[in-house]
């Protein structure tokens, strides 16, 4: 369906997806004093109602991205199904509206016009890249709508729509997510645990990411440079490519020992099966994006062994999330037991999103105060299941940043392989598992 309201769920649907409430439950006072605002529906009468939209990649070449979307929503609408959201004096119900974006751009514009236009929402939320959370954002910023986004480099999200740190500003979208310095800092941080020639292959597609990764003045050539590697960068390719013969030539002229880069998983599944079966073995691997899922490490087999990605959220990240009282390990223990898969990073922030939206709606004190819920979001500062946000702090306006790791994946013994935190310099707060190892 391209779009699906999902209602207040029944009894039963409750009960098969009781992990969530369960797992907060469970943690004392998780359900009174975590989340000012929220109060539990005693009457089981509504005030009201706050109409959320949530735009994401469920189908398409970013699916992986929205893997977890159908838990994480359902458990937030059972959520607030048994509690109110307090907004004033009065307790609202909240609906939420999921249209998908088919991991296509103009699509994702499309239907978030949709739901402004159509399906009259008080505020927009958006998940998973780029390419899908710029164009849902300058839809709301045209047409004066709140709009909370995130799973983007804050670079690729408020400089490639026209924001200049120190002189832009956007009235009505907000973001949450680290930048291109943290991953920069996390990859260069694994590099150098290893001996290495400190020469790196990069693949950057023509996309948002691709473009502001690979930027010569502003990517990760100039800041690696600095500590003495060097990114052999073929140019840019097109997403969906078939024959990577020509990058892997390069990269084998080169001697490219690293390997880095920001691709879809279906892009780097083909580059690397190519780069086997040619004899292109570099020492390490760090790739962005196609190697956050076990889906993704799954379609590789054996290949997948120490590969190594950024992690954003992991059930050993230790925060809590202000809405439910779950702990990160609980949201993700739901999550398995709930649909029996392992735990994948979106889970923590597609949550997260819902824990900044209700904080928005309860600090403006009514639904249909836009202004009110863009004011809340600039002077936003909560302790959520991702980790602290704070959007007074910048980096820019409209920014809040969130810890970045870094992690490899190993044969695992409850998964064929399973992720595993390796560098940490960057957040010592979030522990380790183990040092990075060679291919």
């Amino acid at each position: 369906m391209d779009s699906e309201a999902v209602s207040l769920l029944s009894r039963r649907t409750l009960l098969r997806t009781a992990g969530v409430v369960g797992m907060a439950a469970a943690t004392p006072g998780a359900l009174t004093a975590c989340s000012a605002g929220i109060k539990k529906n005693d009457s089981g009468g509504s005030g009201g109602t706050l109409k959320l939209g949530y735009v994401t990649p469920r189908t398409g070449s970013l699916a992986p991205f929205g893997e977890a979307d159908t838990f994480v929503v359902q458990a937030v609408q059972d959520w607030f199904a048994k509690h109110r959201l307090r907004v004033g004096d009065t307790d609202v119900k909240v609906e939420i509206v999921v249209k998908d974006a088919q991991s296509d751009s103009k699509r994702a514009s499309t239907v978030t016009s949709d739901l402004i236009l159509s399906d009259k929402v008080d505020l927009v939320l958006v998940s998973s890249t780029p390419d899908i959370t710029n164009p849902v954002s300058d839809q709301c910023e045209a047409n004066g709508v709140p709009c909370i986004s995130t799973v983007a480099p804050w670079q690729p999200w408020f400089i490639g729509r026209g924001g200049k740190p120190g002189a832009t500003a956007f009235q009505w979208t907000y973001h949450f997510f680290w930048g291109l310095e943290d991953v920069e800092a996390v990859y260069l941080d694994m590099w150098r645990k290893l001996p290495t020639n400190r020469q790196a292959g990069g693949l950057f597609p023509n996309d948002a990411d691709g473009n502001a990764w690979g930027d010569k003045a502003t990517g990760f050539p100039p800041a690696v440079a600095k500590q003495n590697f060097l990114i052999n960068d073929p140019g840019r390719f097109a997403t969906g490519t078939q024959d990577f013969s020509a990058q892997i030539a390069r990269f084998k002229a080169a001697n490219a020992q690293i390997l880095l880069g920001v691709m879809i998983p279906p892009d780097f599944t083909n580059f690397w099966k190519q780069a086997a079966q040619q004899g292109y073995r570099p020492k390490l691997v760090t790739m962005a994006k196609a190697l956050l899922f076990p889906s993704a490490i799954e379609a590789l087999g054996d290949l997948g062994n120490n590969l190594s990605t950024e992690v954003w959220w992991s059930p050993t990240h230790p925060y809590t999330s202000s809405l439910t009282g779950q702990t990160a390990r609980q949201l993700a223990d739901a999550y398995t037991a709930s649909t029996g898969k392992q735990w994948t990073q979106p889970i923590g922030f597609v949550h997260a999103l819902f824990e900044v939206a209700a904080k928005a709606v309860a600090r403006a004190g009514n639904t249909a105060d836009r202004t009110g819920i863009a004011n809340a979001l600039k002077a936003m500062q909560l302790s959520t299941v991702v980790g602290p946000l704070d959007w007074t702090a910048g980096p820019v306006p409209n920014v809040a940043k969130t810890p970045l790791v870094g992690g490899q994946w190993r044969k695992g013994s409850s998964y064929p392989h399973e992720l595993v935190i390796v560098s940490n310099s960057q957040a010592p707060q979030i522990p380790t598992g183990g040092t990075v190892a060679m291919l």
